[in-house]
């Protein structure tokens, strides 16, 4: 099992099939860059477009994170026979990708703007 926090930071516990434990940090106020080594509100620096970058780069990292997980699943619900679950999470993890594609190209576009 791992903590996800949602925007409130109110504690949202759930677990995995595999039952494997680790850890996401979700934070939606992303740290500053400053040598000040908190966050941005703390430090008195606000850059909004920093912490664009590093939350979409948290973002679209913590969904291919996912997307992995649910094709292992897929994995091992078709070696069990389950093959109708499996396809159904495959295409859920083919709309993950589409979804992290458009995340990338709006991180390039952060980026270069």
């Amino acid at each position: 099992m791992h903590i996800v926090k949602d925007e409130n930071g109110n504690l949202c516990p759930h677990s995995h099939e595999d039952g494997h434990g680790h850890t996401h940090e979700h934070k939606h106020d992303a740290p500053c860059s400053s040598d000040c080594g908190s966050d941005c509100n703390s430090c008195g620096e606000h850059d909004p477009k920093k912490e664009n970058i590093a939350l979409l780069t948290y973002m679209l990292q913590h969904n291919e994170h996912h997307a992995a997980e649910l094709d292992q699943m897929a994995d091992k619900l078709r070696a069990a026979g389950m093959d109708v679950a499996a396809e159904q999470i495959r295409k859920a993890v083919d709309e993950f990708q589409k979804g992290n594609l458009y995340l990338s190209v709006a991180l390039a576009t952060v980026k270069e703007s």
